[in-house]
């Protein structure tokens, strides 16, 4: 049995003009160009993208769900917290 080499890329589409590119998936290829293809036949079959983005998953460097405390703590930055602001009594909704 033979192990698979061929990288893993990331796929990333936006569908229309002014929204954010969204993940949608992974696939194996070789290259970029092979990606971008792949991406394009499996991704966007009913013209549902406007522009597909195919990262290299070994270029993406991620947090570590060990990390959630410290990582996502927000630090010294208190200044941050509305507990600062002195908010009016007519002010409704905020």
């Amino acid at each position: 049995m033979t192990q698979n080499t061929t990288p893993i890329w990331e796929v990333f589409i936006r569908s229309k003009n002014g929204l954010d590119h969204k993940h949608q998936g992974s696939l194996h290829a070789s290259d970029a160009e092979q990606a971008l293809q792949n991406a394009r036949d499996v991704y966007t079959r009913r013209n549902e993208g406007l522009s597909i983005w195919v990262v290299e998953s070994k270029h993406i460097t991620a947090s570590q769900p060990d990390d959630e405390g410290s990582f996502f703590e927000p630090g010294e930055k208190i200044y941050r917290h509305p507990t600062f602001y002195v908010v009016p009594d007519g002010v409704k909704n905020m």
